[in-house]
Order: C-alpha cells, then sequence, then structure tokens
C-alpha cells in the first residue's frame, strides 16, 4: 500500500524497505534513533518532509545531501537518490509513493 508519509527525507520509500516490511524500522520520520541521518535532521529543522523541499540549495550543492556515506550507499544499493527527489518535484509524494509501492523499490536505480 502506497504512503506517502514513507517518503525519506533523502527521497527514499520506505515502504518497500524490507527493513519497514518487517517492523524493524518505524521508516525515515519516525525512527528517533537515526539522530546520525544530518539530512532528517535537517528536514526536521525546516519542517520539509524531503529534501525535494528546499529552496536554499539544490540537492546537487548540498554538502549534507552528497556526502562521502551517501555516495558508498548510492553505489552499494545502485541508488539514485537525486533521480528520487527530482521525481518527486515532478510528480508529488502521492504519485511518487503509489509508483515505487507498485514497483516495490526503495529507491531509483542509477543508470
Amino acid at each position: 500500500m502506497a504512503d506517502p508519509k514513507l517518503v525519506a527525507a533523502c527521497g527514499l520509500y520506505c515502504g518497500a524497505c524490507r527493513s519497514y516490511l518487517n517492523g524493524k524500522c518505524p521508516g525515515c520520520r519516525e525512527n528517533l534513533k537515526a539522530t546520525w541521518c544530518k539530512l532528517r535532521t535537517c528536514c526536521l529543522e525546516h519542517n520539509y518532509q524531503s529534501c525535494s523541499e528546499c529552496t536554499l540549495i539544490a540537492p546537487a550543492d548540498c554538502k549534507k545531501f552528497n556526502n562521502f556515506i551517501s555516495k558508498i550507499f548510492g553505489l552499494l544499493f545502485n541508488s539514485d537518490r537525486s533521480a528520487c527527489i527530482a521525481r518527486i518535484k515532478e510528480t508529488g509524494y502521492e504519485a511518487y509513493a503509489a509508483e515505487m509501492a507498485a514497483k516495490k523499490k526503495q529507491t531509483i536505480n542509477r543508470k
């Protein structure tokens, strides 16, 4: 089931994540232990659901969005979070969540 509230700060879709589906993670917004995630913290501070709402800086230029850990994550999981953020901007949260849920995908793959 698609849930726009399960779109993470970085654009991943928690509703298709194994940890979330197995009850091991509450999802990005509800994960109070995720204080290590600078993107989540930034979005919460600015009252954004995700980086797609940021008007301060483009994700491509953001050091929080493009840090070393995110690059490793992208490589290991073949994830293109920038494409996720662009898709959210293009379609909105509901359509993005529906698309990702239908595909059973947590992320848009890198090309």
